[in-house]
């Protein structure tokens, strides 16, 4: 786990320098050319790298080893990590809708040059290049955290999109586009910000993970098992917690029902790779054997 870990945090290192290339040259260029549409994207670039540091602080705590406060260890802080960048996100589109606001208030034509375009498409491959080996990453190692900050890097390659037609609108003398585009990307980042927290709300709240039918069918073919239910799930990705109650025949001795349970325990952790825990209640079977075999067969 610690292994783990620690590439979560490397690639977090190699995303942030890149995210605060990208943020740096957008916003000054957007500030030299007084484009609105490519400072909001700058800022969200900027902002992108801040949740680069907000990932790394909750990767090393939840890195850290279970302890008797903490006895299903610390893995939820990378929950809380991936919320806490669902909340930049949603801050910034407030300060991009406040500022295409004020446009419309105060109207005015920013400078475009061919170089505008340059620096957009730049910086746009550079996200999108990032949005691939971030999510690529992020499901190799199961890492929330990862997978939620590459939907934040990812809205920045539609953000790009709707900044290059602002240019292109703002070149054909159409420069209200421009707070328009703005207004764009603003709805863009709260959809980003929302899907990030719905994610998060799902492993912090303890809803369930996994279909209980799902597991129960799985579970009903192993020998030895005559029955299943009382199966609950929770956690987040990676580090998903199986509870069950297993019905088993009556007469098995404790050391083969022991041995069942480890069965059962092992092909759920084979069948999905997020589970890291299985706890398993064994209790009597009321049915006899034959029954239950012929109901099998059947």
């Amino acid at each position: 786990m610690l292994q783990k870990f620690k590439k979560v945090q490397r690639v977090l290192i190699y995303v942030l320098i890149l995210n605060l290339a990208v943020a740096f040259a957008k916003i000054i260029y957007g500030n030299l050319t007084g484009s609105l549409s490519m400072s909001a994207d700058g800022y969200h670039s900027l902002f992108d790298g801040t949740s680069n540091i907000i990932g790394l602080a909750g990767s090393f705590i939840a890195s850290h080893p279970p302890d008797r406060e903490h006895p299903y260890g610390h893995q939820k802080y990378e929950t809380v990590a991936s919320f806490f960048i669902a909340l930049l996100l949603i801050f910034v589109g407030v300060e991009i809708f406040q500022s295409a606001f004020k446009r419309f208030l105060v109207p005015t034509r920013p400078e475009v040059t061919a170089l505008s375009f340059l620096v957009v498409l730049g910086t746009m491959c550079i996200n999108y290049l990032v949005t691939r080996y971030e999510y690529r990453q992020g499901e190799s190692l199961r890492s929330q955290v990862l997978i939620a900050d590459s939907m934040h890097t990812k809205s920045d390659i539609y953000v790009s999109v709707s900044v290059i037609v602002s240019l292109v609108a703002i070149k054909l003398g159409f420069p209200i586009i421009d707070p328009i585009v703005s207004l764009m990307i603003s709805v863009i980042i709260f959809m980003a910000g929302y899907r990030i927290i719905k994610e998060s709300s799902r492993s912090l709240l303890d809803m369930s993970r996994i279909e209980e039918n799902e597991i129960c069918q799985m579970v009903m073919g192993i020998e030895g098992v005559q029955g299943c239910h009382k199966i609950r799930t929770r956690g987040s990705m990676g580090d998903i917690k199986v509870d069950m109650h297993l019905l088993l025949q009556s007469d098995m001795p404790l050391e083969d029902a022991h041995r069942v349970s480890h069965r059962v325990s092992k092909k759920l952790k084979e069948e999905y790779k997020d589970i890291s825990d299985v706890v398993v209640h064994l209790e009597p079977s009321l049915q006899q054997p034959q029954e239950s075999n012929s109901k099998k067969t059947s």
